[in-house]
């Protein structure tokens, strides 16, 4: 995958002033549009719109440095209007093009290249597990992105269900993991780090379709799921584990990414409130 990775990396390099779509770059990769953005973000830290986007900028400063026309180089890097790469080149640089060359400033974004890192031969355990179409049931909000700590949302989410949704959701679980899990998908990938939303449901798997209005259903179709079980001090150790599964394992796995809600539980220990024991599920395939 690092291979596939670096190879991505000059191809953009190849084509930076084309309109690059980012499903032309995953079909150049041989893998799915959603496995490679995720891939690419959990490694990178950027989105793949982000990071192409920068480069674009990084080499107009180049241009404009060299004292090549605004409007060209605009033109130049597939941007349809000057406002258009005006207010872009803004954001990005903090200065307006026109201030390139007559005050000779400017600011680099230099491409990306995959290396793998040796940290230390800790082993990953996981599973296999194949499931049949089923549905998440349970009560549903957008959320900000957050890779640390407690989020604030999804703990006003849990503190919003009412009895009689917890009733419901009792009586109608019938497929493992028999836990109250919490689930992730539709993923706003326009972000960079933590900005950025998703839609994050608590609730129960269940193969049952009949369901009152006030819970919320997510179809999901059958796949094969990798499990990541994990103990330690929560919230801390499933988001690493979550972290390390995007990007440790799967580059180096046999395995791609489907676009499919990912989910976990966790199951606290009575005697020691710092621990807990959870899982993180996301749904696979072979390539």
């Amino acid at each position: 995958m690092l291979k596939e990775l670096n190879r991505v990396i000059e191809y953009i390099e190849d084509h930076i002033t084309d309109d690059i779509s980012l499903e032309m770059i995953a079909d150049y990769a041989g893998v799915s549009d959603y496995h490679f953005r995720t891939v690419f973000f959990h490694l990178s830290g950027l989105t793949l719109s982000e990071y192409i986007k920068n480069r674009k900028l990084s080499e107009a400063n180049k241009d404009l440095l060299n004292g090549e026309r605004v409007t060209d180089v605009a033109f130049k890097y597939s941007y349809q209007s000057m406002d258009g790469f005006t207010r872009a080149f803004k954001k990005w640089s903090g200065c307006l093009p026109s201030e390139v060359s007559k005050n000779n400033i400017g600011r680099s974004f230099p491409k990306l290249s995959f290396v793998i890192t040796i940290k230390g031969g800790k082993t990953m355990e996981f599973r296999i597990e194949e499931k049949p179409a089923f549905n998440f049931v349970g009560v549903s909000k957008r959320v900000p992105m957050q890779f640390e700590g407690i989020n604030n949302e999804i703990l006003k989410l849990a503190q919003s269900i009412t009895e009689k949704q917890r009733m419901e959701m009792r009586a109608i679980q019938n497929l493992a993991p028999l836990e109250i899990v919490n689930v992730s998908y539709n993923a706003d990938h326009q972000f960079l780090k933590e900005e950025g939303e998703l839609t994050h449901l608590i609730g129960v798997l269940t193969t049952i379709e009949e369901t009152s209005s006030q819970l919320e259903k997510v179809p999901v179709g059958a796949h094969s799921w990798v499990v990541f079980p994990n103990k330690g001090p929560f919230p801390s150790i499933l988001q690493e584990t979550m972290a390390k599964a995007y990007a440790e394992w799967l580059p180096a796995s046999d395995f791609e990414l489907i676009n499919a809600p990912t989910f976990s539980f966790t199951k606290t220990d009575s005697n020691n409130k710092d621990c807990a024991y959870s899982e993180v599920w996301i749904a696979v395939r072979r390539k």
